[in-house]
């Protein structure tokens, strides 16, 4: 399969919600679709590429996947940002999609000079893309975590993640409890 990898802007609200509705209403049911659809709205409408930033997947111009990355704001002198949510289409899944789009969004990452990544998911599948699990004695999360396993973190650079004193502040469409 050739796929093509690219930033997305707010032109593709509509393309990027969708994909996200539909992937998580199939896998997680109806009411977590719902749930993720208007954190994605709420996101695809306000990428401004510096606190979040959205990459996409396409296979002849039609978008099979999209990550999002967001800035954690912190004291110290470090740039962070979380990766999450991560949608691949259903018929798509299982063909390493979601792993080639975040090696992609990684790298650009690199090269925008980002510290660390974290994200908060399925560690089984993280881990195939260089996360670890990550303890929040070392990054705290905005928010009281409901799956404390899930929270993973992954250096960019060549130096080890710092522990990080104080709580960090995710981006607006992030705080609320029910996305932790």
């Amino acid at each position: 399969m050739n796929m093509d990898f690219k930033s997305i802007d707010k032109s593709a609200q509509r393309e990027v919600t969708e994909l996200f509705s539909s992937t998580f209403s199939a896998s997680e049911g109806e009411s977590e679709g719902q749930l993720i659809r208007t954190l994605v709205l709420n996101l695809s409408s306000n990428i401004d590429n510096q606190e979040i930033i959205c990459f996409g997947a396409y296979v002849n111009e039609i978008i099979i996947g999209s990550i999002f990355f967001t800035r954690l704001k912190i004291e110290e002198p470090i740039c962070i940002y979380m990766l999450a949510p991560v949608a691949v289409s259903n018929k798509h899944q299982g063909k390493g999609v979601g792993q080639a789009l975040i090696n992609y969004g990684l790298k650009e990452l690199k090269n925008r000079n980002v510290d660390v990544a974290i994200t908060y998911g399925d560690p089984s599948f993280y881990s195939k893309v260089g996360f670890d699990s990550l303890s929040e004695d070392t990054i705290q999360a905005p928010f009281k975590l409901s799956m404390p396993l899930g929270w993973m973190g992954q250096s960019l650079t060549e130096k080890q993640i710092p522990v990080i004193e104080g709580h960090p502040a995710c981006v607006k469409e992030f705080n609320d409890p029910v996305y932790w």
